[in-house]
Formats: C-alpha cells, structure tokens, sequence
C-alpha cells in the first residue's frame, strides 16, 4: 500500500516529532519515519492514530482506487519554479458526507468572481476549531453571514465579511456553521 503520510505532514507544516506527539498514545519521530518511508508496516490501526494525530480523514492517506493522483511537475519557491527533488503527487479532495459548497458571484476580499468554496460543517460543540477561519453562518430569515469567524461566545457568534471597512457581525449562535476547507479558482 502507497501511502501519502509525508506529504499530508509536510503540506500541515509539522515535523516527524510534531506528529510523534500528537498520536494516542504518543510514539516515536523515527517510528512515524519508518511509517512514511515503508521499512515499517503501516496497519490499519497506525494508519488511524496518524489521520487523528493530523487532523485529516484515514483515506487521505493511502492512494485510492477511482481518485487520481496528479504528478507534481513543479514547486514554486523562493527561487520561482523547479523540479521537485522527488516525485510528488496531489490527489484530488474526498467528497465528505458534511460538505456543501458556495460560489462567489462577486469579488469580496481575497475572493474572486467565479470561486467556489467547499465548506464542512460543524455543530455547535466544534465552533471553537473554527475561531479565525473563514465561515458560512445561517441567519434568521433564511440568510447567511460569511466571513471570519473572530469569536464563538455562549450567547453569539461574530464573523467579521472579507470586505474592507464592514463591520463585525453578531448573531445569536446558529445551530451549526460550515468552515471554507477547500477553494476552487479556475485561472
């Protein structure tokens, strides 16, 4: 079985050790090496305890079937675009059960026309992990508030719109809100 552990760890931005400590129970830098390199088995258990400990869902680790990778031809750096140093793919996002999307028909912030976002919901007990993303709220009426989520206090929530000069809106807290995870911009 390929798997992807490096590049979900590097594309986080965390070190061997970093992940180490985040798996329950914690192990070893040199034990998640061996993992990712595969001069260690990596079981369906390992497997699990390295998804949690980054925060992403176990298939996003392994190459599946039916979900192409696409070889990475160049990675834009300090120094403009070279050849990686080894061969990387990128695999295209796993549809998830909780995920709805928005278009961006007019230009606000740092979105552009045309835009789509994939968002995925969250209750309330999980707002917390969503302080100082971007966010799609439900308002009364059958509106919405977008923006930065910049508090998620018992009594409300406070999203501040992408547009310069707005001011924050508060809304009692709504009975879930959706988290951008992924956009989409065709160029």
């Amino acid at each position: 079985m390929h798997t992807r552990i490096r590049e979900v760890r590097k594309a986080k931005g965390l070190t061997l050790a970093e992940v180490a400590a985040r798996c329950s129970p914690p192990t070893t830098a040199q034990t998640i090496g061996r993992l990712e390199t595969g001069t260690r088995t990596v079981s369906v258990g390992w497997l699990n305890r390295i998804a949690a400990a980054l925060g992403v869902d176990p298939s996003e680790l392994v190459s599946l079937p039916g979900r192409p990778d696409v070889p990475v031809l160049a990675v834009l750096g300090t120094s403009g675009a070279e050849q990686p140093r080894r061969a990387m793919v990128l695999t295209a996002p796993l549809v998830q059960d909780n995920l709805v999307g928005m278009i961006v028909d007019v230009a606000q912030g740092d979105y552009r026309a045309g835009d789509e976002i994939w968002l995925s919901q969250l209750p309330p007990d999980r707002y917390a992990e969503a302080l100082h993303k971007d966010v799609l709220a439900p308002l009364a009426g059958g509106r919405f508030t977008f923006g930065r989520l910049i508090a998620a206090e018992p009594d409300r929530i406070l999203v501040l719109p992408p547009v310069p000069g707005v001011q924050p809106v508060a809304a009692p807290p709504p009975p879930w809100i959706c988290v951008a995870s992924v956009l989409v911009r065709k160029l």
